[in-house]
């Protein structure tokens, strides 16, 4: 029996994770996952690889999936200087993430940043997905978090 989607990138994310990050901690669900390290709880800033509905990016119908970071602190301005923060090393960060990465606002909720990228209508049905969303996953954590530290 094949696992569903995201307890597969939770499974690779583990796995491709370098372990100078610090000890991964994966939460999957039907819809999505999410990523942190160390604590039990995921905190306010964290990972994730997620579905979201297309009207949030371009207003279509239809769907999409968003990877990257997340800063979802209940203040808009906490969410701000998280953002600010990761802005700081953008020259480092960029070179791996490319231009595919935008930083600012949350898709769907105004007072949360990220940095991220959406993928639209992309084949559910593709077995390189899983690998593809883990992989991206990983490049936005290895990216990232060394500079929130």
């Amino acid at each position: 029996m094949e696992l569903p989607l995201f307890d597969q990138v939770a499974d690779l994310i583990r796995a491709l994770t370098p372990e100078e990050l610090g000890e991964v901690r994966v939460r999957s669900h039907r819809r999505g996952v999410k990523v942190w390290f160390d604590t039990e709880k995921a905190p306010r800033e964290h990972y994730e690889a997620q579905m979201l509905a297309r009207r949030h990016i371009d207003g279509l119908d239809g769907m999409a999936l968003e990877v990257g970071f997340h800063s979802e602190h209940p203040k808009r301005e906490d969410n701000e200087a998280a953002l600010a923060k990761v802005m700081t090393t953008e020259s480092t960060w960029r070179k791996t993430l490319g231009d595919e990465a935008e930083a600012g606002v949350f898709l769907g909720a105004a007072n949360w940043t990220r940095v991220s990228e959406t993928w639209i209508e992309p084949d559910l049905e593709d077995p390189e997905l899983a690998f593809e969303l883990a992989s991206r996953t990983v490049d936005y954590l290895t990216s990232i978090e060394p500079a929130r530290r």
